[in-house]
């Protein structure tokens, strides 16, 4: 049987499920995850190797999540509707996937547009249906809209939190796939390198342990990451738009910093499988979703052009 390979588009709007998804598929933790709306900001790339088992053929399923599609309104979230596009750019298969237990939106409205500029084959996924009231019948008016609005190629009722339906989902991702080769060694799981993914463990904790306006305004860069056999040093600097975030991410005598580096702590400990020395600290600067420089400084990607190119040693004619 001729092996299957392609990349394949997670799109969606906020709060979908898009990153439950990528985990409970990878079987790995890839990308966090929050009740918070727009917690994905970058593209995560999770790698899914299928053996074969008759009549389906072996298989290479590389897996992009996307952040939350919706209408931008700052530097942070023009940077992350880019990622959308550049995601969408060159995969095979879209995977669209809605919250089936929520009302239709300005957000989903606005998913539609961008699909219409794609000739990309594509899935519609009705997730969380395990919250749906009235049972599956409730299901037939979101798909006949959605049918309406584009043309997809299999409708996929699934719970990515429980998992149901996830079978089917691959079945039909790997036979939907060309025949093509093996992108990625077998033992690669993800493109991003662990200093980004020490961070976003950060940023997680952020996410789970603050309200309100908080966690829509900091972003987390690592500042030093060195690891070795059995411990890893980390220093990150939870970065805030104002000095009123900055009191409450330390909170009283560096209660709240404490419980954000723990929960970080041992998150990234499981990830490395190391012992973590974590520093953690608190800066201001104001506006910075505004700022495009800082906010291009941000992806992973150029962090590691400029560590590459910090490392390499400059002759001299």
């Amino acid at each position: 049987m001729a092996f299957h390979s392609g990349f394949v588009c997670i799109l969606g709007p906020p709060n979908a499920g898009k990153s439950t998804l990528l985990n409970a598929l990878a079987g790995e933790k890839l990308a966090i995850v929050s009740p918070k709306p727009q917690t994905t900001r970058n593209r995560v790339l999770g790698v899914i190797n299928i053996p074969p088992k008759k009549p389906r053929p072996g298989a290479q399923v590389i897996l992009i999540d996307t952040p939350g599609v919706h209408r931008p309104d700052s530097s942070l979230g023009r940077k992350m509707m880019a990622e959308v596009r550049e995601a969408l750019q060159g995969c095979d298969l879209v995977l669209v996937i809605v919250d089936a237990a929520k009302k239709t939106d300005a957000d989903r409205g606005f998913l539609f547009s961008i699909l219409k500029h794609t000739d990309t084959p594509a899935f519609l996924l009705l997730n969380k249906i395990d919250l749906l009231r009235g049972g599956k019948a409730k299901l037939l008016p979101i798909i006949e809209q959605g049918s309406k609005l584009h043309q997809f190629r299999e409708v996929i009722p699934i719970s990515a939190r429980r998992r149901e339906g996830l079978d089917l989902l691959i079945e039909t991702v790997v036979a939907a796939l060309p025949h093509g080769p093996s992108y990625f060694p077998a033992e690669q799981i993800t493109d991003q390198p662990a200093r980004f993914m020490a961070a976003e463990l950060i940023r997680e904790q952020v996410l789970l342990s603050t309200s309100e306006e908080v966690p829509h305004s900091i972003t987390v860069v690592t500042e030093q990451f060195e690891e070795g056999k059995t411990l890893t040093r980390i220093a990150a600097a939870i970065v805030c738009d104002r000095e009123g975030q900055k009191g409450i991410l330390i909170g009283r005598q560096g209660q709240m910093l404490k419980t954000i580096g723990t929960g970080a702590r041992q998150e990234i400990e499981r990830m490395l499988g190391t012992k973590v020395y974590l520093e953690l600290f608190v800066k201001v600067r104001p506006n910075w979703r505004e700022s495009r420089a800082f906010v291009e400084e941000l992806d992973w990607r150029k962090q590691l052009e400029h560590l590459v190119s910090a490392e390499t040693p400059t002759g001299r004619s």
